[in-house]
């Protein structure tokens, strides 16, 4: 059976697209969405550019708002947000699983760009594991 999963944070730039793209690519039989409260105007060059080392596109993405999102039925919605700088998002339509999986927010890093790549890097890398570990879970029933 196809399982629906929505991934949310808050802005939709970077975290909830990155997690989407691997949930994506780990199984094109899965119906994945992201979305954010409050959505941003683009999707991150960088979670663009971080994600294409991965050999996956999120380059034609777009930020969407978790409106977009009430009125549809999902088995699992998974917020990403780290928590203690922001506040997580509540999804208010119906969901079967709530998961939490809190990653730091790359589009705040500061210092150089090699720094603040490398910090992209290291947020796709964690989110990379914490989805597979995830995706892992759902098809054992967990």
């Amino acid at each position: 059976m196809k399982q629906s999963v929505l991934i949310l944070c808050t802005g939709n730039s970077c975290r909830s697209q990155m997690a989407e793209g691997f949930l994506r690519s780990f199984d094109s039989e899965l119906d994945v969405f992201s979305a954010g409260t409050n959505p941003a105007e683009a999707v991150h060059p960088l979670a663009v550019r971080v994600m294409r080392e991965e050999w996956i596109d999120i380059g034609g993405c777009r930020p969407k708002s978790v409106e977009e999102f009430t009125s549809r039925p999902f088995d699992w919605v998974v917020t990403v947000c780290s928590g203690a700088k922001e506040s997580c998002p509540v999804f208010t339509g119906k969901v079967k699983h709530r998961v939490h999986i809190g990653f730091d927010d790359p589009a705040e890093a500061e210092g150089s760009r090699e720094e603040v790549l490398a910090v992209f890097r290291r947020v796709r890398d964690e989110i990379r594991e914490g989805f597979r570990s995830f995706y892992n879970a759902m098809q054992t029933g967990g």
